[in-house]
């Protein structure tokens, strides 16, 4: 049995591989092409199956990196599309852990790192998003929009990404018996649960993201009555002034006190009058 392990798609080594063993000249494209959703491919001589491993990249984005599998009878070729930290932990353990004489054990180990690899993902993000729900209850920011957004994004992919992985979950339980040793059924099973658990994580992150932008433009619009509140208040308190400027400021005769001494401070007091018993009124009826 041997595993080949190869770091560059475009190496030259791909294509006697693929001679010897009769690889697909499709399954070889797709390794050198990248970019291929997670799939398994199923052929008399063995399964090619696509996996995607994820990093975070520094500004806190999802990077997703492809690993191609060819698995054989007497054999296992894996070709990593980039240097991927979880792809590199992958091929790590099932160095370490996998029966070398068996590519199917080799194939388990690298799909349950990956899936593994997961799950610290959607632990920050859940992290992220009780932090972002924080900041929306106390102070509401175009800034929490972004990162409501972002995080969003983020999720979209991640869901993309563990959906197709549970097609292949199920197409892999299927194929145990001939390529895949039958002992390993209840491993690829468990595989598959842990691909279903944080699949449920994903969709729970996604309402728990779609309730907290629900709650930002809630406290949006609470802000903006308030304000609204605010200036409807002073608005109102302003007015009895300005009427009795407005009428002791026109030029005709009879007004009272317009020709008196005092009738500054008479128009001051009265002013003055109005709108503390105007304060009064609306204090009564709850305005503030």
């Amino acid at each position: 049995m041997q595993w080949y392990h190869i770091t560059d798609p475009k190496d030259h080594q791909l294509d006697e591989l693929a001679e010897r063993y009769r690889l697909h000249p499709l399954h070889i494209e797709d390794c050198r092409t990248g970019r291929q959703r997670v799939k398994a491919d199923e052929t008399p001589e063995y399964v090619f199956v696509v996996l995607k491993a994820v990093d975070k990249k520094p500004d806190s984005e999802l990077d997703f990196s492809e690993l191609d599998i060819f698995v054989g009878a007497d054999f296992c070729i894996t070709v990593e599309e980039a240097e991927c930290r979880a792809i590199a932990g992958a091929v790590k353990s099932a160095r370490q852990l996998a029966d070398p004489k068996r590519p199917d054990q080799i194939f388990y180990r690298l799909i349950d790192a990956i899936v593994d690899s997961y799950l610290p993902v959607i632990d920050d993000i859940n992290e992220r998003i009780d932090d972002t729900e924080e900041i929306v209850l106390a102070r509401p920011s175009p800034e929490a929009v972004q990162e409501i957004l972002g995080l969003k994004r983020s999720l979209i992919g991640l869901r993309r990404v563990l959906v197709n992985t549970r097609e292949v979950g199920v197409q892999i339980q299927r194929q145990s018996g001939t390529l895949i040793g039958q002992d390993l059924a209840p491993f690829f099973r468990d595989v598959y649960d842990h691909i279903i658990s944080s699949l449920d994580l994903v969709e729970t992150q996604r309402d728990l993201l779609s309730g907290t932008l629900d709650v930002y433009l809630s406290s949006l619009a609470n802000r903006t009555n308030e304000v609204m509140k605010v200036l409807t208040v002073l608005s109102t308190i302003a007015l009895p002034s300005i009427v009795i400027s407005g009428i002791y400021g026109m030029n005709v005769k009879g007004i009272p006190y317009l020709n008196s001494p005092h009738a500054m401070w008479i128009v001051g007091c009265l002013m003055i009058a109005t709108t503390v018993a105007l304060l009064a009124f609306l204090k009564k009826f709850g305005w503030f």
